[in-house]
């Protein structure tokens, strides 16, 4: 038979259990309780909900181009480490900081599906040249080709203040929410007093692809016997749009 102690410890802590159990309940109740009250009062309250919507077009100041480089079975063939040392010379030339600018890509990316249909390639290699213009673009696509490198392509577009920009919009936003709640209640001689609610509903760029005939115009460029001329290259310009849901109290 167990001591006498021990079962009074059993009891002891099974009770604990029980009573912690119940508190759990209780406070889960509670909550639930609070938060219902909330919603009513809330629903309950006179008000109004507008909605408003901020663009803006910024132009792109990142620009990532793809950068392929295929040895070929033939008479003439030009080895990858080859491609790549006319590569990395070109680039510098131009100022291009290779450590920072340049990078290996994945080939597990879809230049993999390109290389497997290519039965004549022996091997290749795929980059991401980083830029942070399109006067430097230009020069990169002319300069490449030159040299044999014309498996060249945008890969995208960015905006480096982005998040910045974000917020802005969405201040903005809530006040020109603030303006149309105040135009919308003058008639009815009221007035809106302190936010009930704010929803940040929707936020979106103009596209989300980038092939070079969206993305890019090309003026066309002029090629001398002693001297290339840079690309007259655009991009496309980046439209932000955001928008908010905003409810007043009305007084």
């Amino acid at each position: 038979m167990p001591p006498i102690n021990n079962i009074e410890k059993h009891i002891n802590t099974t009770k604990q259990k029980k009573m912690k159990k119940l508190f759990t309940t209780l406070m889960i109740m509670l909550s639930c309780q609070l938060i219902k009250g909330q919603t009513k009062n809330f629903i309950d309250q006179p008000y109004l909900e507008t909605t408003a919507t901020i663009d803006t077009i910024v132009k792109p100041d990142i620009i990532y181009l793809d950068i392929l480089l295929r040895e070929k079975d033939n008479k003439n063939r030009i080895s990858v480490e080859e491609l790549e040392n006319k590569m990395a010379n070109t680039l510098e030339s131009i100022g291009i900081e290779l450590k920072k600018q340049l990078t290996l890509s994945d080939l597990a990316s879809n230049f993999k599906k390109y290389f497997l249909k290519q039965k004549d390639v022996l091997k290749s290699k795929a980059y991401t040249l980083k830029l942070y213009d399109a006067q430097t673009a230009g020069k990169v696509l002319i300069k490449l080709e030159s040299i044999g490198i014309s498996n060249v392509s945008i890969d995208k577009t960015e905006y480096s203040k982005m998040e910045e920009l974000k917020f802005e919009l969405r201040s903005r936003a809530v006040l020109k929410a603030k303006k149309q709640a105040n135009f919308l209640i003058k008639p009815l001689n009221q007035k809106i007093s302190t936010v009930l609610f704010i929803s940040d509903s929707k936020y979106n760029r103009n596209s989300s692809s980038y092939s070079v005939s969206d993305e890019v115009v090309i003026r066309g460029y002029s090629k001398k016997q002693t001297e290339l001329e840079p690309v007259d290259i655009e991009f496309k310009p980046i439209k932000i749009m955001t928008e908010v849901s905003v409810k007043f109290k009305i007084e």
